[in-house]
């Protein structure tokens, strides 16, 4: 059996917020954006990472490839260790690790054209490629993703938000790494142009071998691309299995509220089915409650749950961070 690619163990994203007065006066709050979070990635898996807004999906994405500080924990990717390397350390691993923005258009500079968007870190990480080396494999790298050549010299407002993601994907394929972090890469995307997108990234998945870690709101869209799915609340991991196992049987009671709003394609079924609503508002990650975080707003929570915080426990394949299930 291989080795895991990427080992992450008890990540901590916290940032320090300034309150109650003037700087550098003011009193100081860790915002707890992400807890405690461990898990192993296999070369060649899709992670999916699901939760609603403010849940530190993206922060944890931005935390692996070194976009934000780790407060504490150890990310490894291949033996080698990523929290408090520098930017000689960093400029190495970036070309294994690549990651694909939630906005096409904003992720993109308007003042380059669209060849030099993606042919950039070529010329970054491989200095002593020719022009004409460079401008073969970036058309070579544009007909992968379903973009026509003879554009390579148009700008990036001259696509739509479809084509623009596309130009997106191909610059962090380019350096051909070996994970690439998907941050809702699909969610300002129509419904017909995600299923294509998804469809692209699975289809340069298998053609290039890599990994991905894949973050959206959408548990149907995570559904069909993902090998496993972690969900996550409030910063902290509650359940990560493998996806089939996960959405025929959801175990934490926050899993199953998000599984109930997923839509059913068949109106009779969707008609009839229990939707789970969760009582509440999300409560600050300034101040989390203690224990279970999700104890404020969990149907089947008792006093117990105020005391500890659960961890992830059972099988390899399935683990859930409650007591009660």
């Amino acid at each position: 059996m291989s080795e895991p690619i990427l080992k992450i163990r008890d990540l901590k994203v916290h940032f320090d917020i300034h309150s109650g007065g003037i700087w550098p006066w003011a009193k100081t709050q860790a915002l707890q954006a992400v807890n405690d979070v461990s898990l192993d990635l296999m070369p060649g898996e899709t992670l999916g990472v699901v939760g609603e807004s403010g849940c530190g999906k993206s922060t944890f994405a931005r935390a692996i490839i070194g976009l934000v500080k780790s407060r504490g924990g150890s990310i490894q990717w291949q033996g080698k260790e990523l929290i408090g390397l520098d930017n000689n350390g960093w400029r190495e691993i970036r070309k294994d690790i690549q990651m694909i923005f939630q906005d096409p258009l904003a992720s993109l500079n308007p003042r380059m054209t669209i060849g030099d968007i993606i042919a950039e870190p070529l010329k970054t990480f491989y200095p002593k490629l020719t022009r004409k080396e460079v401008t073969d494999k970036v058309k070579a790298m544009m007909l992968k993703v379903g973009l026509l050549p003879n554009v390579i010299n148009r700008y990036p407002h001259e696509f739509s938000g479809g084509q623009c993601q596309r130009i997106g994907i191909a610059r962090a394929l380019i350096v051909e790494p070996k994970l690439v972090i998907c941050d809702e890469p699909v969610s300002a995307l129509d419904v017909s142009i995600q299923a294509q997108v998804v469809n692209l990234l699975k289809s340069l998945q298998k053609e290039m071998g890599l990994s991905l870690i894949f973050i959206a709101h959408d548990l149907s869209v995570v559904k069909h691309i993902s090998d496993r799915v972690m969900v996550m609340y409030l910063g902290n991991q509650v359940e990560l299995g493998h996806g089939k196992e996960l959405y025929a049987a959801p175990r934490h009671p926050y899993t199953k509220a998000l599984m109930s709003a997923v839509p059913v394609p068949d109106p009779d079924v969707e008609r009839n089915k229990e939707i789970q609503l969760l009582e509440g508002d999300l409560p600050s990650p300034i101040s989390p409650p203690s224990g279970c975080v999700f104890r404020t707003r969990c149907p089947l929570a008792k006093p117990s749950c105020a005391e500890n915080k659960p961890l992830l426990r059972g099988e390899e394949r399935h683990q859930v961070a409650c007591t009660l299930v």
